[in-house]
């Protein structure tokens, strides 16, 4: 019984580590997969797909908030930015519908604190950041269609 008073507390926290350290590897790859499908809609033609009165930088953040919404990670907690990655003005931000911005490079990345995806009230990490990033070339890649769809015909 003693043996198990000593290695109880070791286990119990070798447990519960590996399994914030899950949540935090599973809100990554979330955030990861958010931006990833953001990217895409930047980079390619948008038109018809962003509604009139939103530009496409408010469109992406809204579809990367809704994905993430959608996957149980706190959309209000989370900082997205667009940002330039190449060039004298990397860091700055970008216009994704600025033609003279076309098929230049430019990063989303998605952070959230911590605190805001624990599963427990821990301050081991408190203070840290889970980020994710991804850098996109913006074009007008069309969207491809199929030959019904090509032709005119409905969807079926």
């Amino acid at each position: 019984m003693v043996e198990f008073a000593v290695i109880a507390p070791v286990f119990l926290a070798l447990v519960l580590g590996t399994i914030e350290l899950g949540t935090a590897l599973k809100v990554s790859n979330t955030m990861a997969a958010a931006i990833r499908g953001g990217g895409r809609l930047a980079s390619m033609d948008w038109e018809g797909i962003v509604p009139d009165g939103m530009t496409t930088n408010a469109k992406v953040i809204e579809d990367i908030n809704n994905f993430l919404a959608a996957s149980s990670i706190p959309a209000d907690d989370v900082t997205l930015t667009i940002t330039s990655a190449e060039g004298e003005d990397a860091g700055q931000p970008f216009d994704l519908a600025d033609p003279d911005n076309r098929l230049r490079l430019f990063k989303i990345t998605a952070e959230v604190p911590y605190s805001a995806i624990s599963l427990y009230p821990s301050h081991f990490m408190s203070g840290q950041v889970i980020k994710a990033s991804i850098v996109s070339r913006a074009g007008r890649v069309p969207v491809m269609m199929g030959p019904r769809q090509a032709a005119g015909s409905p969807r079926t």
